[in-house]
């Protein structure tokens, strides 16, 4: 939801594995956690570019892929109910008057939290950008990188560009919303699921879509209002298709974007962070996963995971300064396996 300001114990900036675990950690001290992540979905890089991509050195897991991976990182967390704030970008971020942080997404989401968790990765996932002339003036009115509503394109003549996963599923998701729809790449073969290709030309030859092996060359219209996509293709050379939406998956690439203003001390682009904490040189703002940096750092999932248990082991002091921390295994205490709501059942067992 847009433009809605809540608070929270600890607001988590990227929805990865390392984040999502992070959740998970906090839960079992009490902590609720929002998580704020320009993605459409959780999982990060794992869900996003490597879904299908085998992971070997998960303990327990001989091999698991991304979206699995992500998929049990989402049903462990489940009993914490964690909120999540997909598809926008950490912007701003400032100290409030009564020791709150406050967050503000690119859309106004508001989060105000006694902690915030960096766990961006490499940085934010930001769209690749076509070079198309006169592109920046269609931006946020015509031309959109992502799709949050799919009933705002209800009706719309659409032009999708791009031969991946995400342009394929939208392409077969808004087909039936569209008035019109195009799909645009340069050749005529695509990255994305066979399943989803298939679908794709099934449309096509049901004249239910068009598909434009093709480039688009320029952009028509005023106002930030769009009229028509050029194109040109070798069989056709340059034509115009009518269109007032144009949505660009090009893929996405990797800044540190907005969290390099936050104030931190940073480290060849990285988040310096002690590794008793993983704190950075603010306290109450902590970094975990790919994001943060300190002597003799692994860049691997589970070095997140560890760091996001010791994170939440420091971050109780912050969000409940007068309770005593009392460490507890999972294992054996009844109060943990409440809150996991699974007691009940290995009592029966």
């Amino acid at each position: 939801m847009e433009n809605q300001s809540v608070r929270t114990d600890v607001v988590i900036i990227g929805a990865g594995p390392v984040g999502l675990f992070a959740v998970f950690e906090l839960g079992l001290l009490d902590m609720k956690a929002h998580l704020v992540d320009i993605l459409d979905k959780p999982g990060g890089q794992c869900a996003e570019l490597y879904p299908e991509k085998p992971i070997y050195d998960i303990p327990a897991w001989p091999v698991i892929t991304g979206q699995d991976l992500t998929d049990r990182l989402m049903e462990q967390i489940a009993p914490f109910k964690p909120t999540f704030h997909l598809g926008q970008m950490a912007e701003a971020l400032e100290r409030t008057d009564d020791g709150f942080w406050r967050l503000t997404t690119d859309i106004g989401t508001v989060i105000e939290a006694k902690v915030v968790v960096i766990a961006a990765g490499g940085g934010s996932f930001v769209p690749k950008k076509p070079s198309i002339p006169g592109l920046e003036a269609f931006e946020g009115t015509s031309v959109f990188y992502a799709v949050r509503e799919m009933e705002k394109f209800r009706g719309k003549k659409i032009v999708i560009a791009g031969g991946g996963d995400s342009a394929l599923d939208w392409t077969i998701n808004l087909q039936p919303l569209a008035k019109s729809m195009h799909l645009v790449h340069r050749r005529d073969d695509f990255r994305a699921a066979p399943d989803s290709v298939n679908k794709m030309r099934a449309l096509v030859a049901d004249n239910k879509m068009a598909l434009d092996i093709a480039a688009i060359t320029g952009l028509e219209g005023e106002n930030g209002i769009l009229r028509a996509v050029h194109m040109n293709s070798a069989e056709r050379g340059d034509y115009v298709v009518e269109a007032d939406t144009l949505l660009a998956f090009y893929g996405l690439t990797m800044k540190l974007g907005p969290i390099a203003d936050f104030g931190l001390h940073l480290h060849e682009n990285l988040v310096p962070v002690d590794t008793e904490k993983f704190e950075t040189s603010t306290p109450g703002i902590f970094a975990i996963g790919d994001i943060n940096y300190y002597p003799g750092k692994l860049k691997l999932i589970l070095s997140g995971f560890h760091e996001g248990a010791l994170m939440a082991q420091a971050a109780f002091r912050y969000v409940f300064p007068d309770k005593k921390l009392r460490f507890q295994y999972t294992t054996s205490s009844s109060a943990l396996q409440d809150k996991l709501g699974v007691r009940e059942s290995k009592d029966a067992a």
